[in-house]
């Protein structure tokens, strides 16, 4: 299970919101009296050990701990208790559990807990299978969880695309959902900002909620978070698609890293361990990756160098024997930061068999030539060349991807000879991932001239001289590139939508600007650059908060580049991001892959 984050210098109260989703866990359990056999769904698995350390469950509260799949449980409890999310395929497993039991002659109580609520379509399902009614339904309402101290993740792996190819919008009313409860503890969120079709309607569905079931504001109390900027990933699919270059993002690029965590090798870690793979904690509980993490890779490789170097200094100057007490003593307490260094000198070491090869450093290369210029037939003979020698899929897909998306499709004869091609050389059950890729239109036909160059300039995306070692702008995340969504987020807390009114109007969706409560202000804003006099701070004289929610997905580069604007000098506000899942251009891109059943 992943190390669960300290969160006690997180800027909104995540920690107290984590307490509450672990009392609200305990006390189902504790419910049910005795020994029980608590099986969750293996991709709520990640969320619940985020939470609460499984450890706890199984010790304090009498719990046998097992996954939910298709095969049968095997428990001695007399106690069942399901815990998964509102899936139908998760029905038929649960269903099949009890009618096994039942052909047994097994008399046990069972529990079905949904997260975060209930489904009509579940319970429906339940009924046709004649379980519903041996089962004690309830809801474990977890809406979302803090991945670190300033990062909630709704925990909605399918959303963007179930909204852009099955035109299912559930996940929006669970997002709007996750802000309201956010709302009880933290006040009315009283300037609400959107861009993307799922954003305005997640934005209307926060209103439709606080008229339901209002958030009271009568005890005039200034709102802990001042405004809600909510991003459609399809605004933006620009930057996941290109290869994050910090050093979090990088990791995530070739490791992937999940709830906090990466699964290694561990002879990668210099550890002498039989098979089973190893997790490396990341998040902000290790000061060295808060340190490091938003840093350039490049730049994090030489200060793991600098402190390899100093902490060697320190070693024979230490053993020279010249050393007061009181200099052993400090030498002794940095020698506890030895085990993060070694740590991180193990992970940069390995990323840098990936980073040093000349692939990876022509697929940066190609995507600078796409993102930066237009040189159409330069960037298609590469992707061809790349199809010709049989590349991961995926990886020629988000290439694939970036291509289509900053040149507004394909011209129609590129677009058929592309598309053969890919099927000829991946297999004609690919048919179903293109058809997907089509229908979110990620990949298509060029119908008009795209919009990429003039919002490529109006935003001022590309920078000529990026400094990825003292960097003074949010593009040495990508090493010249400036993040779309980003620079949105920039103009939003600068003025708003209305100075760059006619940019929005050349990316996907509509966009819209809501004030809400009595703290609401079309002045809310200083000027990004300018001095904090008259910014709205909270009664405590801290600085005010603006949540940043993507939905579909967000990069760690981006959050990098989020903590990077907020550590600006004059900027007078941090950040807090919700997203539906964190992502990477590969990660984002294989829910697409179809299979040839989904014809």
């Amino acid at each position: 299970m992943a190390q669960i984050p300290k969160l006690d210098n997180a800027p909104l109260n995540l920690k107290y919101m984590r307490e509450q989703s672990q009392k609200e866990l305990i006390n189902i359990l504790k419910n049910i009296r005795g020994r029980k056999c608590l099986v969750i769904d293996p991709k709520l698995s990640g969320s619940i050990s985020l939470i609460i350390q499984t450890a706890v469950l199984l010790k304090e509260l009498e719990v046998e701990l097992r996954h939910l799949s298709a095969e049968t449980i095997q428990t001695d409890c007399s106690k069942v208790v399901f815990l998964v999310r509102s899936q139908l395929s998760l029905m038929k497993y649960i269903s099949s559990q009890v009618h096994n039991d039942t052909s047994k002659g097994l008399q046990r109580e069972y529990y079905l807990y949904f997260v975060p609520c209930r489904a009509v379509a579940c319970e429906k399902i339940l009924e046709e299978e004649n379980v519903h009614d041996l089962l004690g339904i309830g809801e474990y309402q977890l809406y979302s969880v803090p991945l670190d101290e300033d990062v909630l993740s709704f925990e909605l792996d399918l959303s963007l695309k179930e909204c852009l190819v099955d035109g299912d919008m559930s996940s929006l009313w669970h997002i709007a959902k996750a802000i309201h409860k956010l709302e009880f503890s933290s006040g009315v969120i009283p300037n609400v900002r959107a861009k993307g079709n799922a954003s305005v309607r997640v934005a209307d569905i926060l209103n439709r909620m606080q008229a339901e079931e209002p958030v009271s504001s009568s005890d005039m109390v200034v709102p802990e978070i001042n405004t809600v900027i909510l991003l459609d990933r399809e605004v933006d699919m620009v930057t996941p698609m290109c290869t994050q270059l910090t050093y979090e993002g990088i990791i995530d690029e070739f490791l992937r890293i999940n709830d906090g965590s990466v699964e290694v090798d561990p002879s990668i870690m210099d550890v002498k361990q039989e098979g089973k793979k190893m997790k490396v904690p990341l998040n902000s509980s290790d000061k060295l990756f808060k340190e490091i993490r938003d840093l350039h890779f490049e730049v994090v490789v030489q200060i793991l160098r600098e402190k390899v170097t100093s902490m060697k200094q320190d070693y024979n100057e230490v053993t020279s024997n010249t050393q007061t007490l009181s200099e052993i003593k400090n030498f002794v307490k940095k020698m506890h930061s030895l085990p993060e260094v070694t740590r991180h000198i193990n992970l940069a070491k390995h990323l840098m068999t990936f980073t040093s090869k000349p692939l990876f450093r022509g697929l940066l290369d190609m995507e600078q030539t796409i993102v930066e210029t237009e040189s159409f037939d330069i960037c298609l003979d590469y992707i061809e060349e790349m199809m010709h020698k049989q590349e991961p899929l995926v990886s020629v897909l988000r290439l694939l991807i970036l291509f289509s998306i900053t040149n507004s499709g394909l011209p129609k004869e590129n677009f058929d000879y592309m598309r053969n091609e890919l099927l000829q050389s991946y297999g004609f059950e690919h048919m179903a991932t293109l058809k997907n890729l089509e229908k979110a239109g990620l990949f298509k036909k060029q119908e008009t001239k795209g919009n990429w160059p003039r919002v490529k300039r109006a935003l001022q995306l590309v920078i000529e001289h990026s400094d990825t070692a003292n960097p003074n702008d949010i593009d040495y995340v990508f090493s010249g590139y400036a993040p779309l969504s980003i620079r949105l987020v920039q103009h939003a807390i600068r003025s708003g939508w209305r100075p760059i009114e006619e940019t929005l109007k050349l990316l996907p969706g509509p966009h819209s600007e809501t004030k809400r409560g009595p703290f609401s202000s079309s002045a809310s804003f200083d000027n990004f650059q300018g001095a904090e006099t008259n910014v709205d701070k909270v009664a405590d004289g801290r600085r005010s908060l603006v949540l940043v929610i993507f939905i579909g997905g967000v990069t760690f580069a981006e959050i990098s580049a989020l903590r990077f604007l907020s550590s600006r000098e004059g900027m007078a506000y941090d950040f807090i991001v919700g997203t539906t899942k964190m992502v990477s251009g590969h990660s984002l891109t294989e829910p697409f892959v179809g299979k040839m059943e989904d014809l």
